[in-house]
């Protein structure tokens, strides 16, 4: 047996025990040394069709207690990240870069989650989803690898171009990795957010970060007037697409990273017919961009350090949740 934090549906999370899974031909069984509470978990927790009983988490790093025949050159011992998701490699949606519209990829998932003393690798996962952790990095900063990998599809479906202008509305963790991202690929940068501490916790990681007032003006200095050429919208929700219409330029694109309530958008069909807006999302990563997420935080390419602001042990997940609910936490970093 072993301890974990079930989520049991309307919102609630209870420790118990469980049964300790075991590793098959090819998979691995990890001892977690911790798992970022990611905004997806939130929403799950939120969410009345969510699937429960269910063991959240999938931002895990540990330590392989067990190795399966052919389990990839891993062997006990090593320290490794696995991302949840793999798709299949084949069908349409893979062939058209849409890996996470693959059924394959919405199946699949790590056994039972991240938070829980250990979790089971499958081995499509431990094929394209896993990485051995060099010795330089923190456990804290392996735990980005896969939703940096997240930000950066998002980044290369935008197809950014350098002098591009580019916002990111939303200075929690997602947005602070964005930020480095779209200035590797050659844009002017503006954080906004409309809290100030963040704004302020945006500046000391040398952020051009704004409120959204003061947003407005930098926006149109950067660009000459034009308005920004991408928003990226990591919260806020239909508010904020509401604002970034008002920033974007004329054929400029607005993504929405993440969901939220509301189910209309509040943009009029006119209004992105004549100034031919786009619209866009994208829901995770690849395994594409998982590989090109490690390789960033492994060279040092992208800097997380000091993105985790609160650590707690498994049995007071729930308080993290809070913390995260109430925008007081930047990232939760739960540790068995």
């Amino acid at each position: 047996m072993m301890r974990a934090v079930i989520f049991q549906g309307a919102g609630r999370l209870a420790p118990a025990d469980v049964p300790r899974p075991a590793a098959g031909a090819g998979e691995l069984l990890l001892r977690l040394r911790g798992c970022g509470l990611c905004g997806s978990d939130i929403a799950k927790l939120a969410d009345p069709a969510a699937r429960a009983p269910a063991v959240l988490g999938h931002e895990v790093v540990g330590d392989v207690v067990e190795a399966g025949e052919g389990a990839g050159g891993f062997a006990v011992g090593d320290r490794v990240v696995a991302a949840h998701h793999v798709p299949c490699g084949e069908c349409h949606y893979c062939r058209r870069d849409s890996e996470s519209m693959c059924r394959a990829f919405k199946e699949s998932n790590l056994d039972p989650g991240g938070f829980a003393e250990f979790v089971r690798v499958p081995a499509a996962n431990v094929r394209s989803a896993t990485f051995r952790v060099p010795e330089h990095l923190t456990d804290e900063e392996a735990s980005f690898v896969e939703p940096l990998a997240c930000c950066l599809r998002a980044v290369e479906r935008a197809r950014v171009q350098p002098g591009d202008t580019a916002v990111v509305v939303g200075l929690g963790s997602i947005g602070c990795l964005f930020v480095p991202l779209l200035a590797r690929a050659g844009a002017a940068v503006v954080g906004v957010d409309q809290q100030p501490d963040r704004v302020e916790g945006g500046r000391a990681r040398g952020i051009d970060a704004r409120v959204p007032d003061e947003a407005d003006a930098r926006v149109s200095a950067l660009s000459a007037g034009r308005g920004a050429d991408h928003v990226i919208i990591t919260g806020g929700a239909t508010p904020a697409l509401e604002w970034a219409v008002r920033v974007v330029r004329d054929g400029g694109s607005i993504h929405a990273f993440a969901g939220g309530p509301g189910d209309a958008l509040p943009v009029a069909l006119e209004t992105l017919y004549h100034r031919e807006l786009t619209v866009t999302t994208t829901y995770s990563s690849s395994p594409g961009t998982l590989a090109r997420a490690f390789w960033l935080i492994a060279a040092g390419k992208v800097d997380v350090e000091g993105l985790v602001s609160h650590r707690l042990p498994l049995e007071r997940l729930a308080e993290g949740v809070e913390l995260m609910r109430r925008r007081q936490a930047l990232k939760v970093y739960v540790t068995p």
